[in-house]
């Protein structure tokens, strides 16, 4: 009997065939012998991947495939982070981060919401910071979900927004949508006072991860509100918390997402209530921004996103993407039915994700960036989309199907 390498020539058109020919039927007859033509390593074989970049899908096909590497990747997840989720400790490099949670409540149909609270310190001895994130665990309390208070892995000032933490977060928020069934719709983060520096920072640049953010008595040092489009923020300030000038900031923060939100009236949701008579400790009064950020439900696919890049910086977001990131970039780009208009870039070469949810990718897709057409045709759905973006988020609102590298020109925008 003859057996075909992996990855060879012969291999890849076999399957290319079989492709052909189950999305040639119109249906889902997408069977148990398709599925294990794909390879058991293909979403962390680079190679593969490449290998068949230029097999497209039909939308059925594409489906199935997704649910099948989504189901390959949560295996691999449950079985190589068991000890994670057991020792509550999540070790990338040379750092750790220690983590506590509790449940509350009952767990709706589609998943516990999860509220990711950080604890304040900063600059001080480790013990003293030990004593915050004891404090924190106990701080708030919710009606339903996962309440999780990770330990910051480092104890300097900026403990909260260093580079590491948002791959401690994407990480652990992998962990739980997989382990404890968080619904990735649903989660939240808080924090106080140095916590709070954190979600200033972190709330803009993790945005899609998120459905709202509650910040309490920090301060967002040079960070901008820009990125906060998709989600709810609130601020929950002392009047005469003045260190920092954390108070006047506050002030200055609502003036500012009133402004965007009046020039963008479906974005930029926000409250900000500076609570009279009161310094840093907020005596609780802060635990109303709970029940607010909770109405709010992420949507993956926003019509509009206004992407910020911080100092800490990513290759996506929402449906944007970039492969040489930039700080402090800017890039806000618009959709509506099958047209994505690019109204600024600060960037020269973007990368657009798609998917069926998003538009209707059997339909051409118009992209322009001022008045220019960049691109008019299909989007196929293809294998290597499917496995990056499932590797990428681990989430299944976040799977995307296609993608398109469009350059924007060099004399506008830059």
């Amino acid at each position: 009997m003859k057996v075909f390498k992996p990855y060879s020539l012969v291999y890849k058109v076999l399957i290319l065939t079989i492709i052909i020919y189950i999305s040639s039927l119109g249906h889902d007859h997408i069977n148990s012998s398709f599925i294990k033509l794909i390879p058991d390593d293909f979403l962390f074989n680079a190679s593969s991947q490449n290998e068949f970049s230029d097999i497209y899908l039909s939308k059925n096909v594409a489906e199935k495939v997704s649910r099948y590497l989504l189901e390959t990747h949560y295996n691999h997840i449950k079985e190589d982070r068991k000890k994670e989720m057991t020792n509550r400790e999540v070790e990338i490099s040379d750092l750790q981060m220690k983590f506590f949670y509790k449940t509350f409540g009952k767990k709706p149909k589609d998943g516990w919401s999860m509220y990711i609270s950080m604890h304040g310190g900063g600059q001080v001895e480790a013990e003293y910071n030990d004593q915050q994130w004891e404090n924190q665990k106990t701080l708030y309390s919710i009606e339903e979900g996962v309440y999780l208070v990770p330990r910051a892995p480092t104890n300097t000032w900026d403990l909260w927004h260093q580079v590491h933490i948002d791959t401690f977060f994407h990480h652990i928020i992998q962990n739980v949508i997989v382990h404890l069934d968080v619904d990735p719709n649903k989660v939240y983060i808080m924090g106080y006072s140095a916590g709070g520096d954190g979600v200033y920072q972190l709330a803009p640049r993790m945005a899609d991860r998120l459905a709202a953010a509650a910040m309490m008595a920090g301060h967002p040092n040079e960070t901008s509100p820009l990125g906060l489009r998709n989600i709810g923020f609130t601020i929950h300030m002392g009047e005469n918390d003045t260190p920092y000038s954390r108070n006047t900031v506050a002030t200055d923060w609502k003036k500012q997402l009133s402004s965007l939100h009046k020039k963008d009236p479906k974005g930029y949701k926000h409250h900000v209530e500076i609570h009279q008579g009161m310094g840093h400790w907020l005596e609780g009064r802060d635990s109303v921004a709970i029940p607010w950020i909770s109405e709010f439900i992420r949507n993956p696919f926003p019509k509009r996103v206004v992407w910020k890049q911080d100092d800490v910086t990513r290759i996506q977001f929402y449906w944007l993407g970039v492969k040489n990131p930039q700080s402090r970039s800017e890039i806000i780009a618009n959709m509506k039915d099958q047209t994505i208009v690019i109204e600024k870039s600060d960037v020269q070469n973007l990368v657009l994700y798609f998917n069926d949810t998003m538009l209707n990718m059997d339909k051409k897709v118009l992209v322009e960036y001022n008045g220019e057409k960049l691109f008019y045709g299909n989007v196929e759905r293809d294998l290597k989309t499917i496995a990056t973006s499932i590797k990428r988020y681990a989430d299944p609102h976040m799977i995307f199907y296609g993608s398109l590298e469009v350059k924007i020109p060099i004399d506008v925008g830059l």
